[in-house]
């Protein structure tokens, strides 16, 4: 587990603890010091830590002009027990939306388990961004977190699935990955 860290090829263009719009601004990072842990199993220092002792994030880019950020997630996704979609609105998502964010487009291919209650925050969610115009994406989910996702129907909320469900985006700038995500979501959404 500690092996897998944040995507960083793109700190050229965005670091979100040099952000003073972002909930990580001023964040200090070690790169040798692992705090953090999922289930007794220490993470890389470069995740960023929301506040649930099994999901973290890292938000890989955001353009306030455009309202859009790209987040990645890893560890596992549990509403059961740490309400963790709750923690991850309230704290994070909020925060941005307050600074113009409307399109959200979630990279969750280290999303190790998800695990439902009520789709309460998802429904919220969904909401704010469709009365801004904005929308959520979901990509690369692990098949088996897909599914668990449509049982309780929060897919409803979110764009994901078919092409979504493999897509090469590391080849990209933030940019294109963006109207790629942008391109797809309109096509479906039509």
């Amino acid at each position: 587990m500690h092996t897998i860290e944040p995507y960083y090829n793109w700190r050229g263009f965005y670091v979100a603890s040099e952000d003073i719009q972002s909930p990580f601004y001023g964040r200090e990072y070690s790169e040798f010091e692992f705090t953090d842990a999922i289930y007794n199993y220490c993470i890389h220092p470069q995740w960023d830590n929301i506040g649930s002792p099994s999901l973290f994030i890292k938000i890989l880019f955001a353009d306030y002009d455009e309202g859009f950020c790209i987040i990645e997630m890893f560890g596992e996704w549990n509403d059961v027990v740490q309400n963790d979609i709750m923690i991850f609105k309230r704290d994070i998502v909020e925060a941005l939306m307050e600074c113009g964010i409307n399109k959200f487009i979630l990279i969750a291919e280290n999303i190790l388990n998800f695990h439902a209650d009520t789709d309460d925050y998802y429904e919220e969610w969904f909401e704010e961004v469709e009365d801004n115009e904005g929308w959520i994406a979901v990509i690369n989910l692990r098949d088996h977190v897909l599914q668990e996702m449509q049982t309780i129907s929060i897919d409803s909320y979110f764009v994901l699935g078919g092409e979504l469900e493999d897509f090469s985006w590391r080849t990209m700038t933030p940019q294109q990955f963006y109207s790629s995500i942008e391109r797809y979501v309109f096509k479906r959404l039509a």
